[in-house]
């Protein structure tokens, strides 16, 4: 994938001195990272995003993720199997997934959840094994990551039959409107905002963020994808998140400011980094 490349720099929103924010979802571990990660995370740093998520979506990813987390302070991972790739998932693996989230800097399971577009694995196991991710979440005490696309009503039935879900969760790049915010919001998670909510056509997203309360929303990337507006369709990198800050700013009528610090407390409290 190609690298950010502009003729001019587009300046970064500026949040005030001591604001920080933290990237509740990225995919640090990615080739389009192998280059430069360095540069990536020092230039998140200066940007005031100071935490970043990496998060694995398969054993090998999630080892790799894990490894990241390891050599980089401010790091941390997550392990579990997206959708797109349950379909090799054996029992070997559930053993090997279990044992990766003992590691002290593993804060969530995922991400996992259904996939409705694609459909690289075939409905039947995508649900067969987001339940068993699910359950195997609980057990081990950590927040879930989930993925849904296309598939509100089918995500939600599995979530609602589960729950309640004691050590919580986070709807990972929300797509859906006010409605299906609140379901989600009555279960007790998050809702995370990715860069698409920059774009001018995102008319139901630009209305669920208003709507939802601030107290329940994180941001993020979803790095190397879903670059904000003033890099659409280039590669996406943690210090992007300032856009997409600025413009649930916009939206709800408050400063960057206060989005930084309560989407900062509200990613503190989710994934335990209390002191972290």
């Amino acid at each position: 994938m190609e690298k950010i490349t502009q003729k001019k720099e587009i300046p970064l929103p500026v949040p005030g001195k001591g604001a920080v924010l933290i990237d509740t979802h990225c995919h640090l571990d990615m080739s389009t990272y192998q280059d430069d990660c360095e540069a990536v995370l020092l230039r998140a740093r200066e940007a005031g995003v100071t935490r970043i998520i990496s998060v694995g979506i398969d054993l090998e990813s999630s080892r790799r993720a894990i490894t990241l987390a390891e050599h980089h302070e401010g790091v941390y991972a997550t392990v579990g199997v997206h959708p797109h790739n349950v379909g090799e998932l054996c029992e070997a693996d559930y053993l090997a997934l279990r044992s990766l989230c003992r590691h002290p800097k593993v804060v969530a399971y995922g991400e996992i959840g259904l996939d409705y577009v694609k459909n690289y694995a075939p409905v039947s196991l995508q649900k067969e094994h987001f339940g068993r991710q699910i359950a195997l979440a609980r057990e081990l005490q950590l927040p879930l990551v989930i993925h849904d696309r296309e598939a509100h009503d089918e995500i939600m039935e599995m979530l609602e039959a589960a729950g309640p879900f004691p050590a919580g969760g986070v709807m990972h790049c929300f797509s859906g409107d006010g409605a299906f915010a609140r379901r989600v919001l009555a279960l007790g998670l998050y809702i995370s905002i990715p860069g698409v909510v920059t774009f001018t056509k995102a008319e139901m997203l630009h209305e669920a963020v208003r709507e939802i309360p601030l107290s329940s929303l994180v941001l993020e990337t979803d790095g190397p994808f879903l670059a904000p507006a003033p890099y659409r369709g280039k590669r996406n990198e943690p210090r992007l998140l300032l856009f997409t800050a600025q413009k649930v700013a916009e939206l709800k009528g408050i400063s960057l400011d206060e989005v930084a610090r309560q989407t900062t407390l509200n990613g503190v409290r989710l994934f335990g980094l209390e002191g972290r």
